[in-house]
């Protein structure tokens, strides 16, 4: 099993990149998201990977990071999602985008990527809705990528509370986002709850 491949980066393409590691060029095909984050060719990279063998293939795909690669393992898992449809998925939405999407059960977002039907996108969402933890779900649906942010903190708070209290998500990540878009100087959680609570 090779889990990844570091060495210089011989060949960039947004679907596959080669690099070469000790004298062997290893083929390796990507995300877009991937893509944007690698440096230039002759430069090291190092890439996250998975090793797909078929009778009639081995094949290496490429991630730059582990949620990225994470989330590619969840996707093959789906029954009739291969590792294209995938790499569609992964190049067509970003990590936290794609779990939010599968938490709220938008497979109108899903199915708007090439190659994913909505047929797809609601196995999809039925098989992984449940695989993703209550932490995940919160990064994805509150925006976890300004983490520092004390709002976004309390807004991720906010809306677990109303989620332990029986709000469903979407419900509750309504509730939270109108208190703070009427109150947008409020960080207090406590505070941020009352005043969803009161709408």
């Amino acid at each position: 099993m090779i889990t990844y491949v570091k060495g210089i980066l011989v060949e960039k393409h947004p679907t596959r990149v080669v690099v070469d590691v000790g004298g062997l060029g290893y083929e390796v095909f990507i995300p877009l998201s991937s893509y944007d984050r690698l440096p230039g060719t002759g430069a090291e990279a190092c890439l996250l990977t998975v090793d797909h063998v078929r009778e009639d293939a081995h094949i290496l795909y490429g991630f730059v990071s582990e949620g990225e690669r994470q989330l590619f393992g969840m996707l093959t898992a789906v029954s009739g999602i291969g590792p294209k449809s995938a790499l569609s998925a992964l190049s067509g939405m970003t990590v936290r985008e794609l779990k939010a999407a599968v938490a709220e059960g938008n497979v109108k977002r899903i199915s708007s990527v090439p190659g994913i039907g909505a047929k797809t996108a609601e196995r999809i969402v039925v098989e992984l809705r449940h695989k993703l933890s209550a932490g995940e779900v919160l990064e994805a649906v509150a925006g976890a990528d300004d983490a520092g942010d004390p709002l976004n903190t309390g807004l991720r708070d906010a809306l677990l509370a109303l989620m332990a209290l029986g709000y469903k998500q979407e419900d509750a990540r309504k509730m939270v986002l109108a208190a703070s878009k009427k109150h947008p100087e409020i960080t207090d959680v406590e505070k941020l709850i009352k005043i969803a609570l009161s709408r």
